[in-house]
């Protein structure tokens, strides 16, 4: 790649990190857009991996005292049935279907009744969303859409959920990395300089967003996040079925 390039998704790596420290989300998906976009599916799911731990790792750490250790075990439980699953088969899905799927996934869980939404309340609800969001995370490269929704609908406050949401995310996209940089055919790979570009841009963009999440009150935190999922999930609907009706 080009200095331009690297130069163009490490400002967007800070950018979306710094989108995700402030609301938990949505960085993630604005990130994994960019990158499926200028890179191969496999490499794109493992530049993303790389910088999604780093993000999620450091946004954990400083907000370490807030997190939900029982939501974890129950997300990663969830996790390990879905890995096993799909093992057997090593899917890598086109680029259009992974923008469609990465769109539609929000607005299907917002069709869900209300008295039947899961929530991080109960420990079953946790392993169901962990199976659920391994497979989102092998066909999108990104399950927060799905987790937002997840951690929003229980009684977390949003250090809480940030906390907590951070640590699932660490052991979803590490097992991403592993899939997609070990177990498929034709693994994605890295190139180092780049990676360890990837970690200080995510390290950074989380690094400043922690006085703006400061400085948020739980229904600015809520009212925003529900706005931004809903434009971020409509552009990538848009975009995913466009490349499907062009070829």
């Amino acid at each position: 790649m080009s200095a331009l390039l690297i130069l163009g998704i490490c400002t967007v790596m800070v950018g979306t990190s710094f989108l995700s420290g402030v609301f938990g989300m949505a960085g993630g998906m604005v990130l994994i857009g960019v990158l499926l976009t200028v890179l191969p599916v496999p490499t794109a799911m493992a530049l993303h991996a790389v910088t999604q731990i780093a993000s999620n790792g450091w946004r954990a750490a400083l907000w370490w005292r807030h997190v939900r250790w029982r939501v974890v075990a129950a997300y990663i439980v969830g996790c390990s049935i879905a890995l096993a699953v799909w093992s057997a088969w090593l899917f890598v899905p086109s680029k259009p279907l992974a923008l469609l799927f990465l769109g539609v996934t929000p607005f299907l869980a917002r069709l869900i009744p209300e008295g039947r939404r899961l929530t991080p309340d109960r420990f079953g609800h946790g392993v169901t969303i962990g199976g659920t969001c391994m497979s989102l995370l092998l066909l999108t490269g990104v399950a927060g859409p799905l987790l937002d929704q997840f951690f929003l609908g229980g009684s977390l406050e949003r250090r809480q959920i940030i906390a907590t949401k951070g640590m699932c995310q660490i052991f979803g996209h590490a097992t991403k990395l592993l899939y997609f940089g070990v177990l498929i055919e034709n693994v994605g790979t890295v190139d180092p300089t780049l990676a360890g570009l990837a970690i200080a841009s995510a390290m950074l963009g989380t690094l400043l967003s922690k006085k703006v999440l400061e400085a948020m009150s739980d229904t600015q935190y809520r009212r925003w996040a529900g706005h931004i999922i809903t434009a971020v999930s409509g552009f990538y609907v848009l975009q995913g079925s466009w490349l499907l009706a062009t070829g």
